[in-house]
């Protein structure tokens, strides 16, 4: 975990932790139609679980440049079945690029979208749930 830390003023220093950027980069993704959630680790989940919090930074990762007051933004979504997945991920890349910019000043260089899991509505009656189906990892090519 590092801070991005911007050019000391006479008025003093400022700084903005990383988890901040992760809140804003996956309340962003959140917004966007189609993603039904955010892929976090195991310990995550069960963290949730036990405080009752949601954690507004599951499945998200950011790297700094800090020569260049710039970030590079790694997130892991849940789709919802049947949505255009190239389609909602260049709007997951678009939204978090424009919140992460407005809000800090900050470039975003990059935004990379892993799609780990897809979720299927089931509708019994009035009870609407989802059922995640977790994707296998990519298999990497030599």
């Amino acid at each position: 975990m590092q801070d991005m830390e911007f050019q000391a003023t006479s008025m003093g220093k400022i700084q903005i932790a990383d988890e901040v950027l992760q809140v804003i980069a996956g309340l962003a993704a959140s917004e966007v139609p189609g993603v039904v959630g955010m892929s976090g680790s195991f310990a995550g989940g069960l963290t949730e679980q036990l405080l009752g919090r949601k954690n507004l930074s599951k499945g998200v990762k950011v790297e700094f440049a800090e020569e260049d007051r710039a970030c590079t933004v790694d997130v892991s979504v849940v789709l919802d079945f049947g949505v255009n997945i190239p389609d909602v991920c260049m709007s997951v890349q678009e939204n978090i690029k424009q919140a992460i910019e407005s809000m800090t000043g900050l470039e975003v260089k990059a935004v990379h979208v892993h799609v780990s899991a897809v979720a299927f509505s089931q509708e019994k009656g009035q009870d609407k749930t989802k059922d995640v189906t977790e994707l296998p990892p990519a298999q990497t090519r030599k």
